[in-house]
C-alpha cells in the first residue's frame, strides 16, 4: 500500500503553506494525502462562550475548508483527515507520521520551530519521529515548485551514514525533473582527530580537499547509476555544514538534511546541521533520520 504524505495542520498560516506543499507533493507521487489536526478546547478564560461542540465544529469547519483549496488545485487527489482532541499534539503527529511517506508542518523560520498547540511541539516531533519530516514557511509553496532550482543535499560521514538523506534528494530530484547539489562541507583536523593513518589517506588522495571530494563521490555513485537522468553538481567547501549549505540554499526548491535517529543519554536530538538550516533556510527543508 503506498504511504501517504501527512500535512500536519492547525490554522496558522505557515500549516496552510505545508498543506499545500504536501498537496502538491502527493500530486506528482500519486500518493495519498492526510490532513491532521489536533486540537484542544482552550481556557475558560479564552474560549468565549463557545462550548465544546462547538469548538470542534469550527474546528472541522476550518480543517474542511483547508482541504477543499487543495482539491480545487488537485481534483485527482485521494484526501482522509483525521481530527483528534488531544492534549498531547507531539503523539498525535508521531502517531501520524509512523505511517507515513513524509510529514509536512509549518515552520516561521528565523525562530523557533512552530508548534500544534505548544511552541515546541514540532521540534519533539522532527527529533523523535522515525519518518522524514519537510518544514515549510509561509508562502514557500509557489517557489519552491519552481522546476528550474535545485535539490540541495547535504553528505556527511561514511556512504552508508548518508544513504538514506541522499536517497531522499534523488528521489525528490527524479519527480521534479530537478538537479541535485551535493555539498560536502570539511575543516582542518584538529590535534585530537589527527593521526599519521588519516593523514597517509588524504595525501593519497593528492590533499585533503581531493580526500573530501573522493569520499563525496563515493557517496554519490549508487545513486547516479540508480537515478542516471538526475544531473548532479558537486559541492566541496571548507568551512561549518551549516553555513556551507546555507550559502547554496539561494538556488533550492527543497534542502535536505539528515538527522541521527538514534538516542543519546540526554534524549532524541534534531542536530546542530539541521536546526540551523531549519531556522535560516529561505527554502522548504527536509529533514531525514539515519543510523
Amino acid at each position: 500500500m503506498t504511504r501517504p504524505i501527512t500535512a500536519g495542520v492547525d490554522g496558522s498560516e505557515e500549516s496552510l503553506a505545508a498543506l499545500a506543499w504536501a498537496a502538491g507533493e502527493a500530486a506528482r507521487r500519486r500518493a495519498p494525502l492526510r490532513v491532521v489536526h489536533a486540537w484542544r478546547l482552550p481556557s475558560q478564560d479564552t474560549a468565549g462562550t463557545l462550548d465544546r461542540d462547538a469548538h470542534e465544529r469550527l474546528v472541522r469547519d476550518s480543517v474542511a475548508e483547508s482541504v477543499r483549496t487543495v482539491t480545487e488545485r488537485h481534483p485527482d487527489l485521494t484526501v482522509s483527515t483525521e481530527i483528534r482532541e488531544a492534549d498531547d499534539a507531539v503523539a498525535v503527529l508521531l502517531a501520524a507520521a509512523a505511517d507515513a511517506e513524509t510529514l509536512v508542518l509549518g515552520s516561521r523560520g528565523h525562530g523557533a520551530v512552530v508548534g500544534f498547540l505548544l511552541g515546541s511541539v514540532g521540534r519533539q516531533v522532527i527529533a523523535e519521529t522515525v519518518r522524514p519530516v519537510v518544514l515549510v514557511r509561509a508562502g514557500e509553496e509557489a517557489a519552491a515548485g519552481a522546476a528550474d532550482r535545485e535539490i540541495v543535499v547535504g553528505q556527511q560521514g561514511e556512504p552508508e551514514d548518508s544513504a538514506d538523506v541522499i536517497g531522499f534528494a534523488f528521489r525528490a530530484a527524479a519527480e521534479r525533473g530537478a538537479t541535485v547539489r551535493a555539498v560536502r562541507a570539511w575543516a582542518l583536523p584538529t590535534v585530537f582527530t589527527y593521526s599519521p593513518g588519516s593523514m597517509r589517506l588524504a595525501d593519497e588522495a593528492g590533499g585533503l580537499e581531493q580526500y573530501e571530494r573522493k569520499a563525496l563521490g563515493e557517496a554519490l555513485a549508487p545513486w547516479r547509476a540508480r537515478f542516471p537522468d538526475v544531473p548532479v553538481l558537486e559541492h566541496v567547501e571548507m568551512g561549518s555544514a551549516g553555513q556551507v549549505l546555507l550559502s547554496v540554499a539561494g538556488g533550492a526548491q527543497l534542502m535536505v538534511v539528515g538527522r541521527r535517529a538514534r538516542r543519546t543519554a540526554v534524549g532524541a536530538r534534531i542536530g546542530s546541521v539541521a536546526h540551523g538550516v531549519l531556522h535560516h533556510a529561505d527554502c522548504p527543508v527536509a529533514v531525514v533520520p539515519h543510523t
